[in-house]
């Protein structure tokens, strides 16, 4: 999971001299419950939490529509995710509520991680939920197993409300994943997601093939590349584990793909760069040996704005309760993705 997830768990950040690791996830604090929903209306960038925010440009309206949970709660009081509205991306109209956990719903914790994909006609969000169900096995000195995974919901708007296909995750339920994002190669969908460092101690990026209109998954995934993969993924000294985190796709002009992901790094957490030469996303996948962003913040995204230049989106500080979305242009430049100065 993410290093320092504030709902529904925390991952510290264990201090070495000198040197900033990633460490384990603390137990999970009480649910976040606001005294009162917040009121509709406009809001300053700054002013609002963010973690593992997604932004979706609309065209038609040249509106930007970015959706997150961090903590939300919707009218019955269950984790949901909230969607604000933007004409320049600095203020915000909102919440509105697109989805709220179902009562009977198999994940009884938070909500991470959401993304909204349009595709053919509809509209996807894929999210990721946590649940207190714990597997059969469990290690001892180590943070607690618990059924943890990606799913994709489906809406006819790009405002909601989103229901789920099914009562569990798109993976297979005996892993704990958690960031699906989409892809769409030779006309077949996939979700890449990331298997959670907490049950395999190495995390890593994997795909699996879903169906044409998204409602589960076709086969088995496949490994894409380990967290221990990166030169500068930092290893915690308390757990030996590597963490992966937010995959994000892009394809260069010439055919290149490219994936934007977060791991820990000597700064914190971080935005790497990997590369899959053939341009396939089975890979053979090789990491960038530096970060693209090293300043203790992550979970990528890319969008265009209505002028057609590139941005990046990712939180930062990755600290609660400060956690803000921050944007950032970028450019493609000789197949590869390159920051522009502040």
């Amino acid at each position: 999971m993410n290093p320092t997830r504030a709902f529904p768990g925390l991952l510290l950040l264990c201090l070495l001299p000198g040197v900033t690791a990633i460490a384990a996830e603390a137990p999970p604090p009480p649910a976040f419950d606001p005294p009162s929903p917040p009121k509709f209306g406009p809001v300053a960038r700054t002013a609002l939490r963010v973690r593992d925010g997604c932004v979706w440009p609309d065209p038609a309206t040249q509106t930007y529509t970015m959706y997150f949970a961090s903590g939300q709660r919707g009218p019955n009081h269950r984790a949901a995710v909230v969607a604000y509205t933007s004409k320049d991306l600095e203020t915000w109209t909102g919440p509105t509520v697109v989805f709220e956990t179902p009562a009977d719903f198999w994940a009884d914790r938070g909500i991470w991680a959401p993304e909204m994909h349009a595709y053919r006609g509809k509209y996807y969000l894929f999210l990721t939920f946590d649940s207190s169900h714990k597997f059969p096995e469990q290690w001892r000195d180590w943070l607690p197993r618990v059924q943890r995974g990606s799913q994709v919901l489906v809406a006819d708007s790009p405002l909601g409300p989103f229901q789920p296909f099914q009562n569990r995750p798109h993976p297979p339920v005996d892993m704990m994943t958690l960031d699906g994002t989409f892809w769409v190669e030779d006309g077949v969908p996939y979700m890449v997601f990331c298997h959670e460092w907490v049950q395999i101690k190495d995390g890593t990026v994997e795909m699996i093939r879903l169906k044409d209109d998204l409602s589960d998954v076709v086969g088995e995934p496949t490994r894409l590349f380990h967290g221990s993969d990166a030169a500068w993924s930092l290893k915690s000294p308390q757990y030996g584990c590597h963490v992966t985190d937010g995959p994000w796709l892009y394809r260069t002009k010439n055919g290149r793909l490219l994936m934007l992901w977060s791991s820990g790094s000597a700064s914190g957490y971080a935005v790497g760069l990997a590369v899959s030469p053939s341009g396939k996303l089975a890979g053979p996948w090789e990491q960038r040996p530096v970060p693209l962003i090293d300043a203790n913040g992550g979970h990528p995204m890319l969008f265009r704005r209505f002028d057609g230049q590139l941005m990046l989106a990712f939180h930062q500080p990755n600290r609660p309760p400060d956690e803000r979305e921050h944007f950032r242009e970028i450019d493609e430049l000789n197949d590869d993705l390159v920051l522009k100065s502040k």
